[in-house]
């Protein structure tokens, strides 16, 4: 019994420590459009979940784990960051041939929080991976499109 009311206990603190974290949900635009998922872990480190469609040709998974490098106080109202990192992106092209995607992904941003539940963010993502399909594998030169500045408008909660 007293292992049941522990584990009750210990599954309990673990959704209350899950739901304390701020998230933050909306989009991305830039050469395509995502869905956007952000997840606040490890102090001011966050993991960002994306699904959408990467150059109008292709449907694209990204997952990334961004380290706040620095918080500048710029404004008095507000919060300001810098983040950066490494992720992996899964997808499928269908623009011109018919190929499976798999990337590192790579991503570098600046975001700004308003003192109400806004966030605005501009960023860079590019993927570097291969693209196969039935007649073989080659460089996924689709990633390289983001090289391209992301706008991101989601709502923070």
């Amino acid at each position: 019994m007293k292992k049941m009311i522990m584990m009750a206990v210990v599954a309990l603190a673990a959704v209350c420590v899950a739901n304390a974290q701020p998230r933050a949900i909306g989009g991305r635009l830039a050469y395509g459009v995502e869905a956007s998922y952000q997840h606040t872990v490890g102090g001011s480190n966050f993991v960002e979940a994306n699904l959408g469609m990467f150059g109008f040709g292709a449907l694209n998974a990204t997952a990334t784990y961004n380290f706040m490098i620095a918080q500048p106080a710029w404004t008095d109202r507000g919060e300001w960051g810098f983040y950066a990192g490494p992720g992996a992106s899964l997808g499928y092209w269908w623009a011109g041939t018919d190929a499976c995607t798999i990337a590192v992904a790579g991503q570098v941003g600046l975001e700004y929080t308003f003192w109400f539940p806004l966030q605005l963010s501009v960023d860079l993502r590019p993927q570097f991976g291969v693209a196969a399909n039935k007649d073989g594998a080659a460089f996924y030169t689709g990633g390289l499109l983001g090289f391209v500045p992301t706008i991101g408008v989601r709502y923070r909660f």
